[in-house]
């Protein structure tokens, strides 16, 4: 008798070699794909040598390292830890190793070079590692430790999630983005609302989305607390893997009587643009309600929201406009690929007119390292993913997060505002 299950089960089903999993089962899988940064392989390239006494990495094509979260080097600790990190890929001779200036934030580089794909089973030593799943793979977020023994033995031990289903219906209004809508979606559930659970993303809304977009959205599903999130394969995935795809993979569906835990139907028109107001990713409000507000810093940036599309979508804002005194704009590429297309069309240009700094492809300011830390009592408008007290400097600061167009009007008012204060229409070419 064949079992239904969802494309999360699928997959770490495949990962076990069994027929099928249900939500609850511990599996030992094998891993298709390990990631692993500055912040993270230096601990984990230790613990395998050291504790587990092994030589040598499982598969040094399965492995990508990216130089991306203090890297340019703050400070002499972090030029140490680039250089474990360098040492460490060069010595284990793995082949996706991505340099300063080469490279750039590790969920925009990965999906980039087609290296992570359909069907998988992929882990990375970041939370954030759930963004791939928007490429229909299973992607989730590990420790160190548990990344040495993924270097170590290509396998790793998983609970099979339960899975929560969200319908998406209708298609989103003009200027609301894919990041408005997985903010009202985290603020209807929680920051624990998905705690440990798959988030299965479908519906007629993200047919009309981009790839960039479907990122966006399951960047943030460790922000609902959720194990990972996926997505179904389509044309749009399909269109963005061709000529990118370093392997052949299969895609993965949930059969049509598949078991969720629980699904939840959203009506995507009646989302409203709107902001998660300081000190959590669930406070979410419609931007009417914070208009106004006044900022000392504008950040765009992070694997959520700096890829070439939202790039195009900041700088339509921003053409011919100056960000308004008092106020600090600083954008950050995701990846040098990006920074290279961005000024292929002429977008560091209008940045830089504009009066913003531009600075290399890092994690930077997101995480509070460095390149746009927030002192105490500051407030700062961000295309981030997260808002809780310290994340970006001071526990003290306030953060409010937003979409890139958002964050781009709001520069150049100077306070929170809404896109159409600063165009009256969102041009064609980055709907």
């Amino acid at each position: 008798m064949t079992v239904a299950m969802t494309m999360t089960e699928k997959i770490l089903a495949r990962g076990a070699g069994r027929e099928s999993v249900r939500p609850g089962d511990l599996v030992l899988a094998n891993v298709d794909f390990a990631m692993g940064h500055d912040l993270t392989i230096p601990p984990a390239g230790k613990i395998m040598r050291e504790q587990m006494g092994a030589e040598k990495i499982w598969d040094p094509d399965r492995v990508a390292v990216t130089q991306d979260h203090f890297q340019p080097a703050k400070d002499a600790a972090s030029a140490t830890l680039g250089r474990l990190t360098r040492e460490f890929s060069h010595d284990m001779g793995i082949k996706w190793y991505f340099e300063v200036g080469q490279g750039g934030i590790c969920h925009t580089v990965l999906p980039e070079n087609g290296l992570v794909l359909p069907g998988e089973l992929v882990v990375g030593a970041d939370s954030h590692s759930c963004t791939y799943g928007a490429l229909n793979n299973f992607a989730t977020g590990i420790g160190s430790t548990d990344l040495a023994c993924v270097f170590a033995l290509g396998e790793l031990w998983f609970r099979v999630p339960e899975t929560l289903k969200f319908v998406y219906h209708n298609r989103l209004r003009e200027w609301v983005e894919a990041k408005d809508l997985i903010l009202y979606v985290i603020g209807q559930i929680g920051v624990d609302g998905a705690r440990s659970k798959a988030m299965e993303h479908t519906g007629e809304a993200l047919r009309h989305i981009d790839m960039e977009a479907r990122l966006t959205m399951t960047n943030m599903a460790i922000e609902a607390g959720a194990k990972n999130g996926i997505m179904e394969f389509d044309d749009v995935t399909k269109q963005y893997l061709d000529g990118r795809a370093k392997r052949p993979y299969q895609p993965v569906s949930s059969d049509p009587d598949a078991e969720y835990e629980k699904v939840f139907e959203f009506d995507a028109e009646k989302v409203e643009l709107g902001v998660a107001k300081p000190m959590s990713p669930d406070n979410y409000a419609p931007l009417s309600e914070v208009a106004g507000t006044k900022l000392d810093q504008v950040f765009i940036g992070s694997c959520t929201n700096s890829r070439i599309t939202d790039l195009r979508r900041a700088a339509a804002v921003l053409a011919n406009r100056k960000v308004a005194s008092g106020v600090r704009l600083i954008i950050t590429p995701s990846s040098h690929q990006v920074a290279i297309q961005a000024e292929k069309e002429g977008l560091i240009g209008i940045f830089l007119a504009a009066g913003a700094a531009w600075t290399t492809a890092t994690c930077g300011a997101c995480l509070g390292g460095h390149m746009g830390v927030l002192g105490e009592g500051e407030v700062c408008l961000s295309t981030t993913n997260r808002n809780f007290p310290g994340r970006m400097g001071h526990p003290k600061a306030q953060v409010y997060l937003s979409n890139p167009a958002v964050a781009a009007a709001s520069a150049v008012t100077g306070v929170i505002s809404h896109p159409s204060e600063v165009l009256e229409k969102m041009p064609a070419e980055i709907r």
